[in-house]
């Protein structure tokens, strides 16, 4: 009875209606300003902007042309090494002597290039086949340094030859020196097997490394020259490491992959 006695008051005093009706106080207007803008500027930059990516892999500072194994044609007992870690070695140019059931051998490298890993030692007792040294081939004597970078298949397709590249050098701590810059030069579409890699690279320890995780796509970057740096190539610090880059270094690549527009992740 008391709801229905206020309801008939309101009735009888028809002057009342005429009071304006608010909907919202100006607080609320504001709010709902600023999401609609915010919103409308989502939608904006989802169908025009452009997200993007760095595909991490591992790699190795090296030069273009690789290097090779050189394995032992005698079998006997090394008696003289005649080049050092380091050296570099002119095509035919000996290595080392062995003494064997035929007389005194001695082994000749196949192709110049630098000695970058010696294993053989003064009195060490060789087979027929067995690792003596790696040899980095070399193109000239002003050969640039690249870093070769093995990516997984599935990452190495989505790789663009010009791709910026970020190299995180173990030699050169990132915290002091930065990272090293270099562009895509070349994308292998073919995996690699552990073999082929390490008939580029050498060293069958390090081939296995890198196909750890199945036959990895090859990379080849170019790293960016600079005359400011005492290493000639540019880092993100101004002037990086205070001394020159050694081949064989490892690295770790950071790859930038190409810009895509957020849409594509939410439409099918």
């Amino acid at each position: 009875m008391q709801f229905r006695q206020k309801a008939l008051s309101r009735l009888q005093s028809p002057e009342e209606l005429d009071l304006p009706v608010r909907f919202a106080r100006p607080q609320g207007r504001f709010v709902l300003a600023v999401t609609a803008l915010v919103m409308a500027a989502a939608s904006f930059w989802a169908f025009t902007g452009s997200v993007s990516s760095k595909l991490s892999a591992p790699g190795i500072l090296t030069r273009a042309e690789g290097s090779y194994l050189l394995q032992s044609p005698y079998s006997g007992q090394v008696t003289a090494v005649l080049a050092k870690e380091g050296q570099s070695l002119s095509p035919g140019a000996p290595l080392l002597q062995v003494a064997t059931e035929q007389g005194d051998r001695t082994v000749r490298v196949v192709a110049g290039g630098r000695v970058t890993s010696l294993a053989a030692k003064t009195g060490a007792v060789v087979t027929t086949g067995a690792d003596l040294a790696v040899l980095e081939r070399l193109g000239g004597a002003d050969d640039p340094l690249v870093a070769v970078v093995y990516a997984s298949g599935a990452g190495g397709a989505e790789i663009r030859v010009g791709a910026a590249v970020d190299l995180d050098v173990q030699s050169a701590p990132r915290q002091r020196f930065g990272v090293l810059r270099g562009r895509v030069k070349e994308v292998g579409r073919t995996p690699q097997t552990p073999e082929q890699i390490a008939g580029f690279l050498g060293d069958a320890r390090l081939a296995a490394q890198f196909a750890r995780q199945g036959n990895p796509v090859a990379v080849l970057v170019q790293l960016e020259r600079s005359s400011a740096t005492t290493s000639g190539y540019r880092w993100s610090t101004e002037g990086g490491p205070p001394y020159a880059l050694d081949s064989t270094t490892p690295v770790t690549a950071a790859v930038h992959l190409p810009a895509q527009r957020p849409v594509d992740w939410l439409l099918p």
